[in-house]
């Protein structure tokens, strides 16, 4: 079958086309005809060798993958050969990703596909609103009428955090850096903060009158972590997807905060069963927000084929990418 795959580590043009043996069936899984994909910073990070021991061994990434079921392992009763499916799959060591024909997939990791979405919209999804909901819903446990700040709210976990936070009932704050971005999340629900003209004690003190927010949740990470633990109240909940830096934590002992740190691919990583269901699960209630009309990928606005994955690691690595970027697979129209 063919795929992009990198068989070095390096620059974006390091992606080649090849053709690889189709995978077998096995037990608990599905065969995917992959239809679409999308690129995460994880895939540049694998592929700039930054990541080096998370890479397949396949040479294939794709975390996010959407398509059609062609076959079904034993075990597996929650699907039928053609069910569309999305899911966050997974490219890392053993698991093979997206950016093939076909891809084999962990059952649990799977939902069927929105009613109300198409299969290259659906994708943008798994991986972004996984990590949002383990943030906010599973980690910090947000209650209706609680203050949440997002810290980068016009980026792909960040908009999905907004929407969430909204079903939930909360009253949703969000930074932003430009008045194009101050109105994706205006779009979505949220209050935009300007981190450029605003310190943090400033817009503490404008939001929440100095109390502070009682969910802040950080997309940004590096030294923005500490920005959020400024802006929490006390008691207050911080959750972070990126926390790989040296800091002084003496702050969380004196507002007695609370930190969850989210790294949504460990049950791909470490073949953990029970976390792997809980991806299929909180699927299901993606599926429900969107069918609902509360959740509303944003995608950027050019779709890419499989074959132009140099361009579409280059435009995400360039920051210059508004939303998800989509990957269209081989041979789909």
């Amino acid at each position: 079958m063919k795929a992009m795959v990198i068989k070095n580590f390096g620059e974006a043009e390091v992606f080649e086309r090849a053709e690889i043996p189709k995978p077998e069936l096995k037990p608990g899984h599905v065969l995917i005809r992959v239809k679409a994909s999308t690129v995460n910073p994880i895939d540049y990070k694998i592929r700039s060798g930054l990541l080096k021991s998370l890479v397949p061994e396949t040479g294939v990434l794709g975390f996010d993958v959407a398509g059609t079921i062609e076959g079904i392992g034993d075990g597996v009763n929650k699907f039928i050969e053609g069910d569309e499916v999305f899911g966050c799959s997974g490219a890392v060591k053993e698991q093979s990703g997206a950016l093939a024909e076909y891809q084999l997939v962990d059952a649990n990791l799977l939902a069927k596909r929105p009613t109300n979405l198409s299969l290259e919209e659906c994708v943008a999804l798994p991986l972004v609103s996984i990590t949002a909901w383990d943030a906010l819903i599973r980690g910090a446990n947000i209650k209706e009428g609680e203050s949440v700040l997002v810290h980068g709210g016009a980026g792909g976990v960040g908009h999905l955090a907004i929407q969430l936070a909204k079903m939930k009932g909360a009253k949703v704050f969000s930074t932003v850096s430009s008045e194009k971005k101050a109105e994706i999340v205006k779009g979505y629900g949220a209050t935009p903060i300007n981190y450029r003209n605003f310190s943090v004690s400033q817009y503490v003190e404008e939001h929440t009158d100095q109390r502070g927010f009682d969910v802040v949740f950080d997309t940004v990470g590096g030294d923005n972590l500490m920005r959020s633990f400024e802006a929490a109240k006390l008691e207050g909940r911080v959750t972070s997807v990126n926390t790989r830096i040296t800091c002084d934590l003496s702050i969380l002992h004196q507002k007695a905060l609370s930190l969850h740190v989210v790294f949504m691919i460990i049950p791909i990583l470490y073949n953990q069963d029970k976390g792997k269901v809980l991806h299929g699960e909180i699927l299901k209630e993606i599926v429900n927000g969107v069918e609902k009309e509360a959740i509303t990928p944003l995608i950027h606005e050019e779709i890419f084929p499989f074959e132009r994955i140099a361009e579409a690691h280059s435009l995400l690595e360039s920051g210059k990418a508004t939303g998800k970027i989509v990957l269209r697979g081989f041979g789909i129209e």
